[in-house]
């Protein structure tokens, strides 16, 4: 809590809840896929729980902790960056012709999900995030992204990121691409193949973020509140 605390908005007028009790609510709701109002007594009243995190969402408290957390272990040498989907639950998707165009979930073949990018440093911790609906190519996450690129020597990718004008901003930003060729592409790409196999840490770690019910299956209709439970699972994960 020493660590979050100057993450954390100031309280004005009337001290409020303490902060470690209902952030601990919070992470036990979001870990289990539970309803709020499903919360343990212990953890107070589930209007107070929700509240909290709502209004937390909508200030970006979490994600403003996991990037200054992770500004703290500066990575110098490597990262890497992907995409991976995430199902949507029929409460997120409901509704979606009176006000669901803003809310990034698509269809694809395996249904209603939302998109998520992630850059993530040579030990597979985020350290950015971004969210689209399902359908989104992976150029525009990477163009999203592109700016928050911390100064490396390397950037891993799959193909999916093979693209002329992101080769050309990485050599603008003084960085070296390790993406493979697509197959369509008449003279062959180059790469380090030997370091290309360490890009397997950053599927590990979508893996342990599915691993939060609320991150694997999408119940959040608003896309800001979605992307803080994100964020939280990638700070108690990986930061904390």
């Amino acid at each position: 809590m020493a660590r979050l605390k100057p993450f954390f908005p100031k309280s004005h007028g009337k001290s409020r809840v303490d902060d470690r009790r209902l952030l601990s609510g919070i992470i036990f709701i979001n870990r289990n896929g539970l309803r709020w109002r499903d919360a343990p007594k212990a953890y107070g009243p589930h209007k107070t729980l929700y509240s909290r995190w709502k209004r937390w969402s909508e200030k970006g408290v979490s994600a403003r902790m996991m990037r200054g957390l992770a500004a703290e272990h500066r990575e110098r040498k490597t990262v890497m960056i992907d995409a991976s989907y995430l199902k949507a639950h029929r409460t997120a998707t409901s509704m979606a012709e009176k006000g669901g165009r803003g809310r990034l979930i698509g269809r694809t073949k395996g249904g209603m999900n939302t998109k998520l990018h992630a850059i993530c440093d040579s030990q597979g911790r985020p350290i950015d995030l971004f969210v689209t609906a399902g359908q989104v190519s992976d150029y525009n996450g990477a163009r999203a992204l592109l700016c928050s690129l911390p100064k490396v020597g390397w950037l891993l990718g799959d193909r999916g990121y093979d693209a002329d004008w992101f080769r050309e901003a990485l050599q603008d930003k003084g960085i070296r691409a390790c993406i493979p060729g697509r197959k369509q592409r008449k003279t062959p790409v180059r790469y380090d193949k030997r370091r290309y196999k360490r890009r397997n840490r950053i599927e590990i770690m979508f893996g342990r973020l599915k691993d939060w019910r609320r991150v694997a299956t999408r119940y959040d209709r608003c896309p800001e509140v979605f992307l803080s439970a994100i964020a939280l699972a990638a700070t108690v994960i990986y930061w904390l």
